[in-house]
């Protein structure tokens, strides 16, 4: 009888600490309202962030595609935007 209680007790307590928990997550979850207020404020949403990050990637891909077909090493480029030889050590061995 007396394990019968424990196990009563006990779930009685996980169940309250579920409560407990559900309830928080609804308090601190925004609503709808807010949540269209924050996708409008995230980077990237507006017309010009989103074609100069598509612009930065594709300069990088490049870069990254240079590298992969010559031997000189881009790292020690000065300026990443321009072929030709950078700074010290401009090539590979």
């Amino acid at each position: 009888m007396d394990s019968l209680r424990k196990m009563l007790i006990s779930v009685a307590l996980l169940g309250a600490g579920a409560g407990v928990g559900s309830a928080l997550l609804l308090i601190v979850t925004p609503g709808e309202r807010r949540k269209q207020e924050m996708l409008k404020e995230m980077p990237l949403q507006d017309p010009r962030s989103r074609e100069e990050a598509a612009r930065t990637q594709q300069l990088l891909l490049a870069t990254l595609q240079e590298a992969a077909t010559t031997q000189e090493n881009v790292a020690w480029r000065k300026n990443w935007m321009v072929g030709g030889e950078g700074g010290a050590g401009g090539r590979s061995q």
